[in-house]
């Protein structure tokens, strides 16, 4: 298998998480893509994903795979060892649940925020920004972190007592706002020794 990415990136750590999660680094072989210079939006990246963005996943009968929750499910089952995305159907739907509200609210928005109201990732590449898109994105960010908090009272993990993609997805969103400056609120201090545990995970580590 390959994977396309651009390491160091949010939305490509989050695969390179996975992929150790799963003990599977060295079954795959990562190919830089140069975003800063672009090279995501040129005809040869864009027939491996039209929608020019990385990471993408390519399997050996030759088929792309984009979409960090596709690929992430399809790294979780190819195994027959679910440990990531949960088994049976209440637990997959509830893991499914917090995973999109946490890459909604938070991982996205911050996601705006530093596309369109910090210098992002220069003018050459992010071509369109509005500002004020940016500050309101932020302020979703923001409101999710809070929900966060309530949630994470008395558990070590988002989705439950073991990690999972939502954990993943939280940490590139946790990724994001180092980017932006953006900083946990004080009144958060569940969701603050959570990003800890996060950043410590021996995962997250070899993701970086």
């Amino acid at each position: 298998m390959k994977v396309y990415e651009f390491k160091g990136f949010p939305n490509p750590a989050r695969i390179r998480i996975a992929l150790a999660e799963k003990g599977m680094l060295d079954r795959v072989d990562f190919v830089h893509v140069d975003v800063p210079s672009a090279e995501h939006r040129k005809d040869a990246f864009l027939k491996k994903n039209p929608s020019g963005a990385v990471p993408v996943l390519e399997l050996d009968d030759g088929v792309f795979i984009s979409e960090c929750t596709a690929i992430t499910e399809y790294i979780d089952q190819v195994d027959e060892n679910s440990v990531l995305t949960g088994t049976g159907a209440e637990e997959r739907a509830r893991i499914a649940m917090y995973q999109r509200k946490v890459e909604a609210g938070f991982l996205d928005a911050v996601a705006d925020f530093f596309h369109h109201a910090t210098e992002g990732l220069g003018p050459d590449v992010e071509g369109y920004q509005n500002t004020e898109w940016g500050e309101h994105r932020k302020n979703v960010a923001i409101k999710t972190l809070y929900w966060m908090e309530e949630q994470l009272v008395g558990q070590e993990f988002l989705a439950g007592d073991r990690f999972t993609v939502a954990d993943i997805t939280a940490q590139a969103g946790f990724m994001f706002a180092g980017f932006s400056n953006m900083e946990i609120p004080e009144d958060c201090p569940a969701v603050k020794a959570y990003a800890e545990r996060l950043a410590n995970r021996e995962s997250v580590k070899q993701a970086a």
